[in-house]
């Protein structure tokens, strides 16, 4: 059998992650200092939308320090505590989900009874945190592209900063007409931002939980590669999966021509699959079991 490992982590992102967090954590103070004193459930809301991003800021940060720490495999946690990040991220899923619910529910109670609002001291609050949000987001934006927490928590900054544009501009409109109902309305729009941000990182744990193949990998291309490697006749038992975000699986049973009938051949065809993946598929770990022909009618659960 052959196997190559090169796992993928978040720790490189650790230090902007937390950075990012105390930015938040501050803005947060500030929006909801604010909001106490205005009465402003749209800042309120954003607040409580910053709450949850910082708790999966939190989460991220945890999750990368057991992964970091705890990471070794183990007699029985063979890939060690990768998937401690697709907990957090599927955790931080729910807070946000949780989160839209609740400022829906408080925004249609505001309807018919909008209070009179200062609108000075929201547009200040909602300024500071359109700029610091934008900072975030030039922080995280290329771990973004790397780890599913760093992922999830660029999603929640970039929601924060619509959030931060809503409440801008129902305060702009409160300092223009006294339409006090402008509030309630940014807070519906930062509800239906947080939703589908919360479904979509819920979507993507289920497919790693259900170790369903990466969207990334093409199964029926890298069939064909496979097969298309000299020395191999045919592919069973293919499967792609992943334990955590940059960090793809698979296995394969690869049938090999007559004449691989030792070691020195068997070497040389899975090195010879090896550099395929590598070139072709950003596949982590892979492992390959050799079978002569005619070994298939001896399995009696085979998965093509």
């Amino acid at each position: 059998m052959g196997h190559d490992h090169a796992h993928g982590s978040g720790v490189q992102h650790r230090g902007r992650l937390a950075i990012v967090l105390a930015l938040s954590l501050t803005v947060l103070v500030v929006e909801a200092v604010i909001a106490v004193m205005t009465g402003s459930l749209a800042l309120l809301a954003d607040a409580g939308h910053m709450l949850g991003d910082s708790f999966g800021l939190v989460m991220a940060l945890a999750a990368i320090t057991v992964a970091q720490r705890g990471g070794a495999p183990g007699s029985r946690r063979t890939f060690g505590y990768h998937r401690t990040e697709i907990l957090a991220a599927g955790l931080n899923g729910l807070v946000l989900l949780g989160l839209a619910v609740w400022v829906t529910v408080s925004a249609i109670g505001r309807f018919g009874d909008a209070p009179e609002l200062e609108g000075g001291l929201i547009l200040v609050a909602g300024a500071v945190g359109l700029v610091v949000n934008v900072i975030g987001l030039a922080l995280l934006r290329s771990g973004s592209q790397e780890s599913l927490n760093v992922r999830g928590a660029y999603l929640e900054v970039l929601g924060d900063a619509l959030g931060s544009v809503a409440v801008i501009a129902s305060a702009t409109i409160i300092l223009l007409t006294d339409f006090y109902a402008a509030d309630a309305i940014a807070s519906l729009v930062i509800a239906a931002m947080i939703l589908p941000r919360a479904v979509s990182l819920l979507k993507d744990v289920v497919e790693v939980l259900l170790e369903s193949t990466p969207s990334d990998v093409d199964l029926v291309e890298l069939r064909a590669h496979i097969v298309g490697t000299p020395g191999v006749k045919d592919v069973h038992d293919l499967h792609v999966w992943t334990i955590t975000s940059g960090m793809p699986v698979m296995s394969a049973h690869v049938v090999v021509d007559d004449d691989v009938t030792g070691m020195v051949e068997a070497h040389a065809v899975l090195d010879r699959l090896r550099g395929c993946l590598a070139e072709h598929f950003d596949v982590e770990h892979s492992t390959f079991q050799i079978e002569p022909s005619g070994h298939l009618d001896s399995e009696h659960h085979v998965h093509h």
